[in-house]
């Protein structure tokens, strides 16, 4: 028997919701690698939307690496491999969303700190502070300066000379920089929040210049739980506002 799926409802964003509908068919068994997708007319009879939000879904599953379009067959399921990072739209809205990004951060940004300082070269050192230079300038000009945060935190990555550690951090980036963004957009609410992340940076650039790996690591360790409790400290109107924008931003992903 053919599978056949509900009609969505208004509310979040359709395509989203088919994608998911379609995605936990594939999921649960119910399509399996090599099954075709239901035509895309059949889709729009069973979901009851447009052409377009079903083209959007499949898209979206495309992406995931759920599913792939052959020409003269149409679309079929693929054999499962290592599935890319997803988040479910909802929870990104969430200022737990962020803190939670926070903490992958610091899980990685204080070991890249402490091997930066053991590692780093005269070359690195310079890349460092034109990039907490930059930064700097940034907020003085009254831009957001989250491609100059991302590019400080990056610099500090690329002087522990540990390519897997850069790769998985540029790969992490497409997520963690919409987190950036709202951090940086709480951090700019309140000036002793904006002179606490300056001092944050130096402390950080100051142990890796001094070589001290272990005071480098409890730097930025401390760096994202401040960052943290910077979060939790903006009111429920910001979080209305700027989370949804963050869901908005890992949406596109």
């Amino acid at each position: 028997m053919a599978l056949e799926f509900q009609p969505v409802h208004a509310g979040a964003r359709l395509s989203e919701q088919v994608a998911e509908a379609l995605a936990e068919g594939i999921h649960s068994g119910a399509l399996q690698p090599g099954d075709k997708l239901p035509s895309e007319a059949q889709l729009v009879d069973q979901f009851k939307v447009s052409r377009t939000v079903i083209r959007e879904a499949v898209s979206q599953l495309k992406s995931l690496g759920l599913v792939i379009s052959r020409q003269g067959y149409g679309v079929l399921v693929q054999e499962p491999g290592i599935r890319p990072l997803s988040f479910d739209a909802a929870h990104t809205a969430s200022m737990e969303a962020v803190v939670q990004m926070a903490e992958v951060r610091r899980v990685l940004e204080a070991e890249a700190a402490g091997l930066a300082a053991a590692r780093r070269s005269e070359q690195d050192l310079a890349a460092i502070r034109a990039a907490v230079a930059a930064l700097a300038e940034a907020a003085q000009s009254g831009r957001d300066g989250v491609e100059e945060d991302v590019n400080f935190h990056r610099s500090i990555a690329a002087a522990a000379g540990n390519p897997f550690l850069i790769s998985t951090l540029d790969y992490l980036s497409q997520y963690l920089r919409g987190a950036t963004q709202v951090t940086r957009a709480n951090e700019a609410r309140r000036e002793d929040f904006f002179k606490e992340v300056q001092d944050e940076h130096n402390a950080i650039v100051s142990a890796i210049e001094q070589g001290d790996p272990a005071r480098a690591r409890k730097a930025a360790a401390s760096h994202m739980d401040n960052a943290i409790r910077r979060i939790r400290a903006a009111d429920p109107a910001f979080w209305d506002q700027e989370g949804e924008k963050l869901a908005q931003t890992l949406r596109m992903r």
